[in-house]
């Protein structure tokens, strides 16, 4: 079916007038109602309303008349029932608790409401980087050696248990000890040696409460890529391709002082920190192998962004899956990593966000109509 139009674009004009839509970016556990008691979050707080503005403005640009910004709380199933709304797309990671990015698409599974977002299930093996690792090993995909380790229960010096010398051998550094799950980088800690890993591992365990990681450090370059489904949208025509959508293939630049990239909370990213490939750098068509990979053995419903990183021997290792990459809108100063190569396939940020709302669309129409019987109706 490449290179057809869509079962929806005669049909967008009607959805354009009638689909509700609610774009959710994370509440603020700290506002009256939000919760009933506040606890442990074990990422850094942060709204994602910025974005969520984004993606708003990019959806009434391509002709939706009704879209609005909710917060996620526990007010949310009311506003959506108050708001008539037909359809959600998550920009939130979760307000508060263990598996937080799970949360509101378990409510919208709950309410009966679709979305743009992956399901629980996979939201939770995508956030937690040694699940998804785990899962990755299993399908011979390639990823770095790990350890897993609870500050909680293994309180003594990681090193010297059985399972760190059956992981890394004699391995003597350097490392990373990072969260399992987090965001921006945060937490992320370049170990030199060895004898400093125990102290990192406590660190980051007193911060997030949570499960902490360590894998040698990759010495080579690293790498993006991003990953949606097949409907790509050009200038505001949609058209099904053959394979997955595999595009912003670029190289993170790091500086001297940087042995691993520097959060964006700290250092923007700027264009200047990357290098878009093209199709004759050598690396472009594994990226895009990995990714396509990545798209189809996870069964993925909506875009993630790959982050790679080489070995010495120039390999490629897959590090982690964002399953809510930044999407915002790329202003002249920092930049989206998703969407520095929209360009390169004559693509707009508006056609960006088209094509991911029409593919979740035609997913839940084609293979879940027990789901969207209310938008179905609006297209009767």
């Amino acid at each position: 079916m490449d290179g057809h139009s869509t079962l929806l674009q005669p049909r967008l004009d009607r959805l354009r007038d009638t689909l509700r839509l609610a774009v959710i970016y994370n509440g603020d556990r700290h506002q009256p109602n939000a919760v009933i008691n506040r606890t442990h979050n074990p990422r850094s707080d942060k709204s994602y309303r910025s974005v969520a503005e984004d993606i708003a403005t990019a959806l009434r640009g391509a002709g939706f008349r009704h879209v609005d910004l909710l917060a996620d709380d526990l007010t949310l199933v009311e506003k959506l029932r108050q708001g008539r709304h037909h359809f959600a797309w998550l920009n939130t990671a979760g307000v508060q608790g263990y598996d937080a990015v799970a949360h509101t698409p378990a409510l919208l599974e709950l309410a009966g409401i679709p979305y743009v977002g992956h399901r629980p299930l996979l939201a939770v093996t995508l956030d937690n980087k040694h699940v998804f690792k785990r899962e990755l090993a299993s399908i011979g995909l390639p990823t770095a050696p790990f350890l897993v380790c609870d500050g909680a229960n293994d309180a003594h010096d990681i090193t010297a248990d059985p399972r760190y010398a059956a992981t890394f051998g004699d391995h003597a550094g350097p490392f990373v000890v990072k969260p399992v799950s987090g965001r921006g980088s945060i937490g992320v800690t370049f170990v030199e040696r060895r004898a400093d890993i125990a102290a990192a591992v406590q660190s980051v365990y007193r911060t997030t409460l949570n499960q902490v990681m360590i894998e040698p450090h990759l010495p080579g370059r690293e790498y993006c890529v991003s990953v949606c489904g097949r409907i790509v949208a050009r200038d505001g025509q949609l058209r099904r391709e053959a394979e997955p959508f595999a595009f912003s293939m670029l190289e993170r630049l790091l500086g001297a002082d940087e042995p691993i990239f520097t959060s964006m909370d700290v250092r923007p990213i700027t264009l200047d920190r990357t290098r878009l490939l093209d199709a004759r750098d050598p690396v472009h068509a594994e990226l895009m192998y990995l990714a396509r990979r990545v798209h189809n053995d996870f069964n993925l419903r909506t875009l993630v962004r790959l982050d790679l990183r080489a070995d010495a021997a120039g390999r490629l290792h897959i590090l982690e899956a964002n399953p809510k990459p930044d999407l915002k809108r790329p202003d002249g100063k920092a930049v989206s990593l998703v969407c520095v190569g929209l360009a390169q396939h004559g693509m707009s940020y508006e056609d960006l966000v088209l094509s991911l709302l029409v593919d979740r669309l035609e997913f839940y129409l084609a293979h879940r109509p027990a789901a969207v019987q209310h938008i179905a109706e609006l297209l009767a």
